[in-house]
């Protein structure tokens, strides 16, 4: 009988699989002592209480016993092989000389180059007006000095129609009222209603061919094209702009460039 490992259900000799739970059989082999059917990995015979581990041992140093004598067939001899065969002897060929160069003609004789004869040029003519015409970019005597056009800014009061010329060669114009202080560049003290600009009242200043104009701390401050200008900051005129010192449009100038 074998025995199911997993539900102890007595099968029959020979059956491989569990008539009860299905699960695989271990393989058997017979006690060799009593000849009782066996698990094949079973240490002692249930029957009699053999050692089946003796019998496995021994039959395995029978093995090995015979081992060596299966590996003791004969071998055959070896042919011998084949001599060798000597290689052919390298042959180097000679350098080939190499082509000879043909040799170039001599160039023949060239003239000489005529040597070029110096024309003189002509004297520039002068004109009605004693300057002398200029030849190749440059001026000869007594031509005329090139003067450049410098912009002049003026300042119409629309209350008069005076025209008040900024000064050149001044970088920064003081508009104003006579004081100890600063001494304004533009004095408008004798126009209508300058009570309400101040002795230091702004400044206009020149950068070039651009001129700015900043309210320098006034008492009723400075309006460009009807707008205040914040003190510190600085506005670009340009032709037409329109200046007002103090409130009221009461003295109000026109920005002008001649």
């Amino acid at each position: 009988m074998i025995v199911c490992p997993n539900c102890n259900h007595q099968n029959p000799d020979g059956a491989v699989q569990c008539e009860a739970c299905y699960t695989p059989l271990p393989a058997t082999t017979s006690c060799p002592n009593c000849g009782a059917t066996v698990q094949a990995d079973a240490s002692f015979c249930g029957q009699c209480g053999y050692n089946l581990r003796t019998t496995a041992s021994a039959q395995s140093s029978a093995d090995a016993v015979s081992a060596p004598a299966r590996s003791e067939a004969a071998i055959p001899d070896l042919l011998p092989p084949d001599p060798l065969v000597p290689p052919d002897p390298l042959v180097i060929n000679p350098p080939s000389a190499p082509p000879s160069t043909p040799a170039m003609p001599e160039p023949e004789p060239v003239a000489p180059a005529a040597t070029p004869v110096p024309v003189p040029l002509s004297q520039p003519a002068a004109d009605d007006s004693g300057f002398v015409a200029t030849v190749g970019g440059q001026s000869g005597q007594g031509s005329p000095t090139t003067q450049l056009q410098q912009q002049t800014a003026r300042l119409l009061h629309l209350q008069t129609s005076a025209s008040l010329e900024l000064p050149q060669g001044l970088t920064v114009v003081h508009i104003g009222k006579p004081n100890d202080r600063v001494p304004p560049d533009i004095d408008v003290s004798g126009f209508p209603d300058s009570e309400i600009v101040s002795r230091i009242h702004a400044d206009i200043r020149i950068e070039g061919d651009a001129f700015y104009i900043e309210d320098v701390g006034s008492s009723n401050g400075t309006y460009i094209n009807n707008v205040p200008l914040p003190t510190g900051n600085r506005h670009r005129l340009r032709p037409g702009d329109r200046v007002s010192l103090g409130k009221g449009d009461k003295v109000t100038f026109l920005f002008q460039l001649a």
